[in-house]
């Protein structure tokens, strides 16, 4: 696997600090969160316990989409986010989409994350797999993302925010077809002061805070499927295929370290 560095345009960077306050809108998230366990989940069935689904807002300027609950589901062993045109309750701010977004109850702090997935391709289109925490946690925004951007599935772009600011764009090269079927991936978050990344337990890149302090407070587990606006230049443009389209995750895994 070969990495490349891509930055995003200050004006797509800036945009992403709408996230922050739309992660606050309402049912983003319970009033409290404990730090929680290792485990590991199936996705046989919808764990309410850990789990719950993002429904009837959405997650700021730059996300097309609304979250829908009956947008994430569970079949045959694995969780699956649609996005589609069915329409969005109010609280989506008119958005001509609607997806599914599955967040963890309690936060994580230093540990290993992993999932399986498949991921979208669709120009316009974010698959992720990420951690995050802001004020809707009491928090500042910390984040660490692997992303799938369905311009281009046989490629993962990484990144960290600490305290909002982020910029640390890293682009890899799977050598395979992330749209095409399942592939493990994983970071760990170490507390000596790392985040490293893993496709299929390969280590593909490390952050050691040379490039700016690495997230320190517990965040929360999430995946969603997104449709870009406004950031053509990074996502390209997003035209609906007529179908729904459908982002699926075999399992998640968190390993406290």
């Amino acid at each position: 696997m070969s990495i490349t560095r891509s930055r995003l345009p200050h004006a797509i960077a800036a945009a992403a600090l709408g996230i922050t306050a739309a992660l606050t809108g309402p049912g983003a998230a319970p009033a409290e969160a404990a730090i929680g366990p290792s485990f590991v989940d199936n996705f046989d069935a919808f764990n309410t316990s850990r789990w719950h689904k993002a429904d009837g807002y959405s997650n700021g300027s730059m996300f097309n989409a609304g979250w829908r609950a009956d947008h994430t589901w569970f079949n045959g062993g694995v969780m699956g986010l649609n996005l589609d045109t069915t329409p969005c309750p109010s609280g989506c701010s008119g958005k001509p989409y609607a997806s599914g977004e599955y967040r963890t109850n309690d936060l994580y702090s230093y540990g290993r994350f992993e999932a399986r997935m498949k991921a979208v391709k669709n120009p316009g289109t974010v698959t992720s797999f990420f951690t995050y925490t802001g004020p809707s946690d009491g928090q500042p925004w910390d984040e660490i993302d692997v992303e799938i951007l369905g311009k281009n599935t046989t490629q993962m772009q990484v990144n960290y925010f600490t305290n909002g600011v982020g910029g640390h764009e890293t682009v890899i090269n799977l050598g395979f077809d992330a749209a095409a079927g399942y592939h493990n991936y994983a970071f760990e978050w170490w507390n000596g002061g790392t985040i490293n990344w893993f496709v299929d337990g390969r280590l593909v890149h490390q952050e050691n805070g040379s490039r700016g302090p690495l997230p320190t407070r517990p965040q929360r587990i999430m995946m969603n499927l997104w449709p870009g606006i406004g950031v053509d230049s990074w996502l390209q443009p997003f035209t609906y295929p007529g179908t729904k389209l459908t982002a699926t995750y075999d399992w998640a895994r968190y390993t406290k370290y």
